[in-house]
């Protein structure tokens, strides 16, 4: 039997950073004010579903600091996040990783549907962040 391990600070903060960033990386892939308070309601839904460690981790601490520069800065912190935090899931709390990969991949999606439709540029965003949540750490 595997037992579940408590996360450590920076490993929650790694969760959170994953989770968060994929939010952010999807609202920024088409950006407007209005669109943005939808999406930010649209997000809290998906991520208040969340159990467990994955709960705690999302709930808990401080929110984690994103770049706001360009796509692609946002992109080299959010989807390593979101490898090592799978990474993290699998060692410590196995049964937690399927959970965090569908709340952050619901999260996207909702985002990508708060505001007149899905466009292109949200589709690629939400590749990255599935392929990201697939790759072995």
């Amino acid at each position: 039997m595997i037992m579940e391990q408590t996360l450590t600070a920076e490993e929650r903060l790694t969760l959170k950073t994953g989770a968060f960033g994929a939010v952010f990386l999807v609202s920024n892939a088409d950006p407007g004010v209005l669109a943005l308070v939808r999406e930010s309601f649209a997000a809290s839904g998906a991520l208040a579903d969340a159990s467990g460690v994955v709960k705690e981790a999302l709930t808990t601490g401080p929110l984690p600091e994103l770049p706001r520069d360009s796509e692609l800065e946002i992109e080299s912190v959010v989807l390593p996040a979101l490898t090592r935090a799978m990474a993290i899931l699998r060692d410590k709390s196995p049964r937690d990783t399927v959970t965090y990969r569908e709340v952050v991949l619901a999260a996207a999606d909702r985002v990508a549907r708060a505001h007149r439709g899905v466009t292109p540029a949200e589709v690629a965003a939400i590749e990255r962040i599935r392929a990201a949540l697939a790759q072995p750490a």
